[in-house]
């Protein structure tokens, strides 16, 4: 990856982190409440993940430090080949989700599935059947997308290799 293409892959990391915790800043629960159910929460697609999964903020500032994320898949959704910095902690509620590890046995899961990606594993999401699901990470949440050679690339970059568009801002 050239300069430029670093710098507009920094850019584009640093305007997630900004969009990410304004989202989180709105979706304080509201006078100090410790719950929700899925009916009251509003889901928006969050860049730069693809457009076929959307997620709520339920606890924490993703760009700060540790966060709960409900988000909701499409069937046939695909989040293609990337690494976290923190370890990520994945819960099924419904669905069924295909995760493929670089290193690693595929590992298929439905309601009350869990899995967890370590720091820095190279993995990717399928929605095989519409997936709802809790994602806990233990520090600040970013992706970064990487081809076949684990080299990073751009969100349009990794997309277009799994048919998926990359969210441009919250809807």
């Amino acid at each position: 990856m050239n300069i430029r293409d670093r710098f507009c892959a920094s850019a584009f990391t640093l305007l997630m982190i900004l969009f990410i915790s304004a989202f989180a800043n709105g979706q304080e629960m509201a006078g100090g409440s410790s719950g929700r159910n899925v009916a009251m929460m509003k889901l928006t697609t969050i860049p730069p993940l693809p457009v076929c999964a959307k997620g709520s903020v339920q606890s924490g500032d993703p760009s700060k430090g540790p966060s709960v994320i409900f988000a909701k898949a499409t069937t046939g959704c695909t989040i293609p080949w990337h690494w976290h910095t923190p370890n990520e902690h994945v819960m099924i509620v419904s669905g069924t989700a295909r995760f493929e590890m670089k290193e690693g046995k595929p590992l298929t899961l439905s309601a009350g599935g869990f899995a967890l990606m370590a720091a820095q594993q190279a993995h990717q999401f399928h929605c095989v059947q519409t997936c709802q699901f809790y994602v806990y990470s233990d520090a600040a949440f970013d992706i970064h997308y990487i081809d076949k050679q684990g080299k990073e690339i751009t969100p349009a970059e990794a997309m277009k290799a799994v048919r998926e568009v990359a969210a441009t801002e919250m809807k």
